[in-house]
């Protein structure tokens, strides 16, 4: 009983990870506005290869974690960045310059 519960508990720790993962891919895409005052960006999503090459890409407009990472960045920039959702906020816990 006590293998079951342990084994149990095990596969939704795992689960919990998996989905953690999952929220944390990385994206890439182009800056197209800043907003230093209140710490938000937008990023028009890249996509890779040439699956949907004819559909726009949609620009979604992110918080970001540290705020002072917008200084060095700017409309135009290519990035690749992380984001997690909490309570319907989007925001970028990672941003890199391509």
């Amino acid at each position: 009983m006590k293998i079951a519960g342990m084994v149990m508990a095990a596969t939704a720790a795992l689960s919990i990870i998996g989905s953690s993962a999952l929220a944390q891919q990385t994206r890439t895409g182009m800056i197209t506005r800043i907003d230093r005052i209140s710490g938000t960006i937008s990023i028009k999503d890249v996509p890779d290869g040439t699956v949907g090459a004819n559909t726009t890409p949609a620009t979604e407009e992110f918080k970001v974690q540290d705020a002072s990472r917008l200084n060095e960045l700017h409309a135009g920039d290519r990035v690749t960045f992380a984001v997690s959702e909490s309570s319907g906020t989007k925001t970028v816990t990672k941003i890199d310059k391509k």
